[in-house]
């Protein structure tokens, strides 16, 4: 496995033991996640904000591969669209959307797909493979055809027709597991459990959280703006908020940024493990015994990240937020309307957004940043029943 300079190996994030860059799965002694370790050595901004190498590959010098080793270096340089009219309904002084659908298939996973495909197919591997609620399993389906590797994926039933679809046209062996996304991890564990695969999932190794934290390297070294105040992050399993803290705090250690933004998850009353557990003063997450929302991404009873999560939350003074179904879905229309594909996810974030401005929590001087993790053109079925359940 080709790695680069700073790379200085994994270590488990619940024992603190080290291991080896070419270590699959979790960490061998406690089964924790892994986390990548990297200490660059002197930085240039301007080379990482800008240069002659676009996508996530630009940000090499802060990755544990090189560039060329990553299935599509391009993925990733999503735009940042503000949106004055909701920061207005809002009440802060600026809201801006991170639109992740703009990603090779749509949705930020591909930022995790493309570097943990690539340390897959340079660890030897010939299948890789995952559980999913949908998204996540048709990245790495595309970034796996581009590899030259097998991908298995396994799917709840009422994923989106749109993922389901893509994942046999990239040429993806697809299980449709009857139920909902446990079910569908349940029958992934006992595939697994005899077979010679790839671990692709979330926090299954180091890697998807590297590919997601290059949303803060975008975020904190876009040219002529400053690092904003607040992030609200929609919540499933956790790659994307863990992925936000680490990239942040990574330019924070390399001198590139003085403040970290403030970091807050947002998930839907239906399914939301993470904000219970905040909301208790940040005990151990308690699965949600029996989930339901109609954001079928979110529907993650028991995140793989969630103790991580919640660190993130402490460590960058931030927060986790709850709404119901209904404001979400409100909260994706107005954004619709404001001229953005945005998902149901991203309805959670504004959502959240409404609500913590209303609780007092965001400054009406504050510069906040919504994470639309997926194109709402995946979703569209739902966005256009809520519409239709209004009458119009």
């Amino acid at each position: 496995m080709e790695t680069t300079d700073a790379f200085a190996g994994l270590a488990c994030g619940e024992c603190g033991t080290g291991h080896a860059a070419d270590t699959v799965g979790r960490c061998p002694d406690c089964g924790g996640a892994l986390s990548a370790v990297l200490e660059p050595a002197d930085l240039d901004r301007e080379a990482l904000a800008g240069g002659t190498r676009g996508g996530l590959g630009r940000f090499e010098p802060l990755l544990p591969v090189p560039a060329d080793r990553l299935v599509r270096p391009d993925a990733g340089e999503t735009p940042l669209v503000e949106v004055p009219g909701v920061a207005d309904g809002v009440g802060v002084a600026s809201v801006a959307v991170k639109d992740e659908g703009r990603n090779p298939t749509g949705t930020l996973a591909d930022r995790a797909a493309v570097l943990t495909v690539g340390v897959a197919r340079d660890l030897g591997a010939t299948d890789v493979a995952l559980a999913s609620p949908g998204n996540a399993a048709q990245a790495v389906a595309a970034a796996a055809a581009r590899a030259g590797l097998e991908a298995r994926a396994f799917v709840p039933s009422r994923a989106p027709f749109v993922n389901k679809a893509m994942i046999n046209v990239h040429g993806g062996e697809m299980t449709v597991v009857p139920g909902r996304y446990d079910d569908a991890a349940a029958a992934y564990r006992e595939a697994a459990a005899g077979a010679d695969w790839f671990p692709a999932g979330a926090f299954a190794t180091a890697y998807p959280v590297e590919g997601a934290k290059t949303v803060a390297f975008e975020l904190a070294l876009a040219p002529d703006r400053t690092v904003p105040d607040a992030v609200l992050t929609p919540v499933a399993h956790g790659t994307a908020l863990v992925g936000l803290a680490k990239g942040f705090r990574e330019l924070e250690a390399a001198g590139l940024i003085e403040t970290v933004p403030r970091l807050y998850a947002a998930q839907p009353e239906g399914c939301a493990p993470v904000v219970r557990s905040w909301e208790g003063a940040g005990q151990a997450l308690t699965p949600v015994e029996q989930p339901d929302t109609v954001c079928g991404e979110l529907e993650i009873p028991d995140p793989a990240g969630g103790a991580r999560v919640l660190s993130a939350l402490a460590e960058t003074d931030g927060g986790a937020v709850a709404a119901s179904d209904e404001a979400i879905l409100e909260a994706a229309t107005t954004l619709a309307e404001a001229g953005l594909t945005a998902s149901v996810s991203a309805g959670a974030a504004l959502a959240g957004a409404r609500a913590l401005a209303d609780g007092g929590v965001l400054d009406p001087s504050a510069e906040v940043v919504l994470l639309n993790p997926v194109s709402g053109n995946k979703e569209a079925d739902i966005l256009r029943s809520h519409l239709m359940s209004k009458g119009v």
